[in-house]
């Protein structure tokens, strides 16, 4: 199904979270702002001119198009992540509707519908008791208790 070599999409599977993890810490937005604010003061210097502006547009425009496709990158994998989990405890669960597995491929009015089953069961679940009732201290710790056997 993957033409790529496996050593290249993992390399960019790397670059690709790499960056996106590096770009969301607070640092490097103190040096995006500190360029902004670099440029900012530098434009009396360069008498407002049209070079000037042209620096901070063309160096935003490029970060922000190759940021774009590295973000959407690593979301597209983290939302694969989410859903093959989501999968695992929907199979796992005994009550649960093995209809849901793969429920991300349904079109959207399919969805719509099973939004609609699910939100008249929570409006059914809202009647019977408040949510302090339905999910106890003393509950959560009985399950525990079970799970460590």
């Amino acid at each position: 199904m993957n033409k790529e070599p496996r050593s290249l999409a993992h390399g960019w599977e790397e670059v690709a979270h790499t960056v996106t993890a590096w770009s969301g810490k607070p640092s490097v937005f103190g040096a995006a702002l500190l360029v902004v604010v670099a440029w900012a003061l530098a434009g009396p210097m360069f008498q407002f001119s049209d070079t000037w502006q042209l620096v901070i547009n063309t160096g935003t425009t490029v970060i922000t198009f190759l940021m774009v496709f590295l973000i959407q990158q690593t979301q597209n994998k983290d939302t694969r992540a989410l859903e093959l989990k989501l999968n695992e405890i929907v199979a796992a669960i005994s009550g649960a509707s093995n209809r849901l597995i793969d429920v991300e491929s349904l079109t959207a009015s399919e969805l719509e519908v099973l939004r609609c089953h699910y939100r008249e069961l929570a409006d059914m679940a809202a009647q019977e008791s408040p949510v302090t009732k339905s999910h106890s201290i003393e509950e959560a710790v009985a399950r525990h208790k079970l799970k460590g056997k």
